[in-house]
């Protein structure tokens, strides 16, 4: 049965850019300032673990590079791996219980390995292995953490709260290392790890007391595996947010080799000690505060992709300012650098993501994101950390400095997205027409629309039409394809599938104003007085068949099933 277009609701109007003296402007709102201010005690305790697990290493094994090295892999690996399943989560269950999950998860791997630790078990594998689990619940934790944002600050502060958020862990690594330095030379490495425990406990707290307002949905959420693919297969028809992966995994594989070989630089090129190596680990707190203090400015003068260009150039000089330096002045100011450069690189990587990504899908998107920069920064610990065992520690320096340089280049082909994608979510007026009684599991559904289009436009209709394939796919639909009459050329046919009824009710929730914009276009090109006709379609319906003529019909509701 033909039924019209359903006609959008009207779509909030997209937010306004943050003004510059509006910087700290979410910590006015008091769940963002509670949790803020305790993931300070988090970030924190999280370095003092890096500073005392990569000097328990370097103990424990010698100092050997590969190993020192794989500290910062393990640490970063589950966020690559957890990310997407976390992401998942995130989006289909309560936030703040996920988010309290991962964080108590990582606090009793942590009290785990300060007990090892201090009964003197401790080897360079089970080290790693405990850093992993450590990794595997921050994991579960940030993807829940980075999309309840904007559950917590008003839309237009949304790019200042990303910022803070970075500048919390940034002023944890100004000081969280040097702290960690002088607490592994006094107390020793089993100190840290029990502080790393310690430091989750406030930020578990926080989440615990916020009151975070409940909207159910109509539908019940997706099974994980299938919550997975939808988050997938949306980045993967998303140029956008694509390009932002692309570049973020690049950039991590790049520039990791100063984290992966922090202790050995302070060791091997400065001839110093933990103290040594907190104190560099610091100033790139330092730069990473100021830098981020300086983002709303500098994102109002200058495009995101002119700002990640100049700070790919500076990480590239300072690494290999930090190759040839064997001066602590100096190679701290390297640090600084790079805490400048890389948080805002990081930053505008994640406001990217975010401001690309409808609320339904943000947690998946951002896990992909972190997926793609930790990922590419573990195996790239792991490279730069072999290439420092073979050649030294200032060949690997400067030769990653010399690979984040070349970066700058990539986007002449993946630009970053620019601000105005309006995400909004909005509402399709007009419920679909429903004679059977379908249930959520009915299906495979096809869904066809049919455009009367004058042949003189068929070039120009064919070229915009084609843009629906992404909007389509990205959705949630398969197999989309266009066709054409061969009887009557001006009738051109779209058509896509989905695996159920449910899936195609949450397909019609997932609408952006951009999408309904990709979709309007291709009107102008439909013939005068024609309207596009939309057709839904039960494959194999043999369920839907009554074959005793007393077997009464399934009630049919107005979405056209029974029950949740």
């Amino acid at each position: 049965m033909a039924e019209p277009t359903d006609p959008p609701l009207p779509a909030p109007s997209v937010a306004p850019r943050m003004a510059p003296n509006v910087a700290f402007a979410p910590l006015a709102e008091p769940t963002f300032r509670r949790i803020w201010i305790a993931s300070l005690f988090s970030n924190f305790g999280q370095l003092i673990l890096g500073v005392g697990a990569a000097w328990e290493m370097t103990r424990l094994t010698g100092g050997a590079p590969a190993m020192v090295a794989l500290v910062q892999s393990a640490l970063m690996l589950p966020l690559m791996l957890v990310a997407l399943p976390a992401g998942a989560v995130a989006d289909m269950f309560d936030r703040r219980r996920i988010a309290m999950g991962g964080l108590a998860f990582a606090a009793l791997a942590g009290a785990v390995l300060t007990a090892i630790a201090f009964a003197g078990g401790l080897s360079p594998w089970l080290l790693l292995g405990f850093c992993v689990l450590i990794g595997a619940g921050v994991a579960v934790y940030s993807p829940s953490w980075q999309a309840s944002i904007s559950e917590q600050v008003a839309p237009e502060h949304l790019p200042a709260a990303i910022s803070l958020g970075s500048i919390s862990y940034n002023v944890a690594r100004s000081f969280g290392p040097a702290i960690g330095g002088v607490i592994v030379l006094a107390l020793g490495s089993q100190a840290a790890f029990a502080i790393n425990a310690v430091f989750y406990l406030p930020l578990i707290a926080a989440f615990f007391l916020w009151q975070r307002p409940h909207a159910p949905s109509r539908l019940p959420p997706e099974r994980i595996d299938r919550a997975i693919l939808s988050g997938a297969r949306y980045v993967r028809h998303s140029p956008p947010i694509r390009s932002v992966l692309i570049r973020a995994l690049v950039f991590g594989l790049t520039c990791a080799s100063y984290t992966a070989l922090g202790p050995l630089i302070a060791r091997d090129l400065l001839h110093g000690d933990a103290g040594t190596y907190g104190l560099m680990l610091g100033a790139t707190g330092v730069g990473a505060v100021i830098g981020a203090l300086a983002l709303a400015g500098l994102r109002r003068r200058f495009s995101a992709e002119f700002l990640v260009r100049v700070f790919a150039l500076m990480t590239g000089v300072a690494l290999v300012t930090l190759a040839a330096s064997h001066v602590w002045y100096l190679s701290a100011l390297a640090f600084f650098v790079l805490g400048i450069s890389n948080m805002q690189t990081v930053s505008l990587f994640n406001i990217g993501v975010q401001l690309s990504a409808p609320r339904w899908v943000t947690a998946r998107a951002l896990s992909l994101y972190s997926s793609a920069l930790t990922g590419g920064i573990a195996f790239g610990a792991w490279f730069w950390g072999l290439t420092a065992g073979h050649y030294g520690v200032a060949f690997a320096l400067a030769a990653s400095g010399g690979a984040v340089a070349v970066t700058a280049l990539i986007g002449v082909l993946l630009p970053l997205p620019k601000d105005d994608l309006d995400t909004a979510a909005v509402v399709l007026g007009n419920e679909p027409e429903v004679a059977l009684g379908l249930s959520l599991r009915s299906g495979p559904i096809v869904v066809e629309l049919e455009y009367i289009v004058d042949p003189a436009q068929a070039r120009g209709f064919y070229a915009v039409a084609q843009k629906l394939h992404g909007v389509r796919h990205r959705n949630g639909a398969f197999n989309w394809s266009l066709a054409r009459d061969i009887a009557d050329p001006a009738i051109w046919t779209e058509r896509y599938h989905l695996p159920n009824w449910g899936d195609y009710l949450r397909m019609r929730g997932r609408y952006t104003q951009s999408d309904l914009d990709a979709q309007h276009a291709v009107e102008p090109f439909c013939a005068p007085g024609s309207s596009r006709t939309v057709r839904r379609w039960l494959e194999r319906p043999f369920g839907s068949v009554r074959w005793k003529a007393d077997s009464p019909d399934p009630q049919i509701t107005p979405m056209g099933y029974l029950g949740p």
